[in-house]
């Protein structure tokens, strides 16, 4: 009864299908604090990301759910909001609940000691999307370096030689990397990056349509935008069709993650496509193989992106 309860793939779908219905009529409830107290296996996986409400993670979790779904293992769901402070609570009360592991993209300003910590004290952890220098957990995320280049190059074949860069910080290793790229792909074709080619700081819709105002006001305004991801180029582009432009025609716009909603978007948006559904995958992978005792030691996985063109490009006018 027991492994049918806490669904353990031992037992045939039918038989414990009619266990736990049994166990319903009864009103008997599995107490998994016990069990996890006999076996040393709580069943739980803590899962914590920046926010949900950004579908780039809702995308991520899905893959993640499914790949936790196949080893029967229950998740439990944090966001963190950058908040160190928040991302630490959650993390202490996986280890007061005995979890199995945790995967997370850590906040901004999280210290290496904070996952090393966790691990020592018997919490496997899995990082997705962003990277701790000098923590021992393994890594998966996209290449974000080489997809905003992708994006960069495509607009640089095309003509445009005023290329901003709107969203992001430096203050992640994501926001680092897609600056990078960016400022590669520049200089490799002999174009300036100044003090004016980026404007930080936006992730948001708002955020991007906040910096249309800015970037139109520029005093050579820019012909072309590659911005930190989706939600910011479809800000953008709201904010230039408000200001009586045309996105794709008056001013070529690039995203970052090619999210279901770029592809319906007015125009459809030219954009990368990150991999978050194998980061999801391989992530959840990675931690069931460490339960497993299978440990794949410091990975940083990058998953290599693909750039997607539609409307929202074309050459400078």
């Amino acid at each position: 009864m027991s492994l049918a309860l806490r669904d353990s793939p031992l037992v045939a779908d039918a038989t414990r299908d009619r266990i736990k219905e049994h166990a319903r009529e009864i009103g008997y409830i599995y107490n998994r604090r016990a069990a996890s107290l006999r076996t040393s296996r709580s069943g739980i996986v803590g899962v914590v990301v920046h926010d949900i409400m950004n579908p780039f993670f809702a995308e991520i979790l899905k893959s993640i759910e499914r790949e936790l779904d196949r080893s029967r293992q229950t998740f439990i769901l944090s966001n963190h909001y950058d908040d160190l402070e928040k991302q630490r609570t959650f993390i202490d009360t996986l280890l007061q609940l005995g979890a199995d592991g945790v995967i997370m993209s850590p906040a901004i300003g999280t210290p290496r000691e904070d996952i090393n910590t966790a691990e020592d004290n018997g919490l496997p952890v899995v990082l997705i999307a962003r990277s701790v220098e000098g923590a021992r957990a393994p890594v998966y995320r996209g290449d974000d370096a080489f997809g905003i280049g992708l994006a960069t190059n495509h607009l640089i074949s095309l003509g445009h030689n005023r290329i901003v860069m709107i969203g992001g910080t430096d203050q992640t290793s994501t926001g680092r990397d897609r600056y990078r790229g960016y400022v590669l792909a520049m200089e490799k074709a002999g174009l300036t990056v100044g003090p004016d080619s980026r404007i930080a700081g936006p992730r948001t819709k708002q955020g991007g349509f906040e910096a249309a105002t800015q970037f139109l006001a520029m005093k050579e305004r820019p012909t072309a935008a590659v911005c930190w991801n989706d939600l910011v180029a479809i800000g953008l582009m709201n904010g230039i069709a408000r200001a009586g432009l045309t996105p794709g025609v008056d001013v070529s716009v690039t995203g970052y993650d090619d999210l279901e909603e770029a592809e319906i978007a007015t125009p459809a948006l030219t954009t990368v496509w990150n991999g978050q559904r194998e980061v999801g995958r391989q992530a959840a992978r990675a931690l069931l193989d460490k339960l497993a005792g299978v440990d794949p030691g410091p990975v940083h996985e990058l998953i290599r992106p693909e750039l997607h063109v539609r409307q929202s490009t074309g050459k400078p006018r």
